[in-house]
């Protein structure tokens, strides 16, 4: 699938925490095309008009759904082009992204017994494939989310459609048991598992590293890890 440019509108934003931003856009040409699990850029050039080189632009995981109208991401203020968006994006705004771009779920992979691990808004990408009809082919699929605390898990919605694919969900709150322990993880899912990983950089890295050390092959390990 080609990524194409959409001119598109801010439509909601929503700010639970300082410093935490979940925005929706609407295409302004043309309907979104993207598959689960996959990645847009945003650009914010008020003097851009969809031609000639693609500016300055910042990846974000897309959150909803092949399918839906609209698109959401969640971002955290972070740098320079976080704290623009901060500053620019305002319902009403008009933007300019491009997609799709990534393959974390269309890589080969083994629909049973697959494991799930995200930290934070690392549960971005995931949430487009658990709320998507593709997830109903998952047999006894494990979930694993850590959050630093109930407040911070903003996905109650999202989250809980997934009683329809009956999966077995497992939420880490870091202030009442600690962070996400990936050897207890391991002991519970083994080596034949494969395992998606979603999170900040370091966790990702240090998730991966050690379930290689822990005997699973390196196949078998897929991240969201494009930044």
């Amino acid at each position: 699938m080609l990524a194409k440019k959409y001119k598109s509108e801010v439509v909601s934003i929503e700010n639970p925490f300082e410093g935490i931003y979940t925005v929706e856009f609407a295409s302004l040409r043309g309907k979104y095309k993207f598959l689960a699990g996959q990645f847009l850029h945003i650009a914010l050039d008020d003097e851009y008009d969809g031609a000639g080189q693609w500016p300055e632009s910042r990846c974000f995981s897309m959150q909803s759904s092949p399918g839906e109208k609209h698109i959401k991401i969640t971002y955290a203020v972070k740098g320079d082009f976080t704290g623009l968006m901060e500053n620019e994006l305002k319902v009403g705004a008009e933007v300019w992204l491009k997609l799709p771009y990534g393959d974390l779920f269309q890589q080969n992979h083994k629909k049973t017994n697959t494991v799930f691990i995200a930290g934070g808004t690392g549960i971005t990408p995931f949430l487009s494939l658990f709320n998507h009809e593709s997830f109903l082919e998952y047999i006894n699929p494990k979930i694993y989310l850590g959050f630093r605390s109930k407040e911070f898990n903003i996905y109650g919605e999202e989250l809980s459609n997934l009683c329809a694919s009956n999966p077995e969900l497992n939420i880490i709150y870091q202030d009442e048991v600690g962070i996400l322990n990936i050897e207890k993880i391991f002991e519970e899912n083994g080596t034949d598992a494969n395992y998606f990983i979603s999170g900040p950089p370091e966790m990702i890295k240090a998730f991966k590293n050690n379930l290689l050390l822990f005997g699973v092959s390196a196949e078998n390990v897929l991240t969201d890890d494009w930044e």
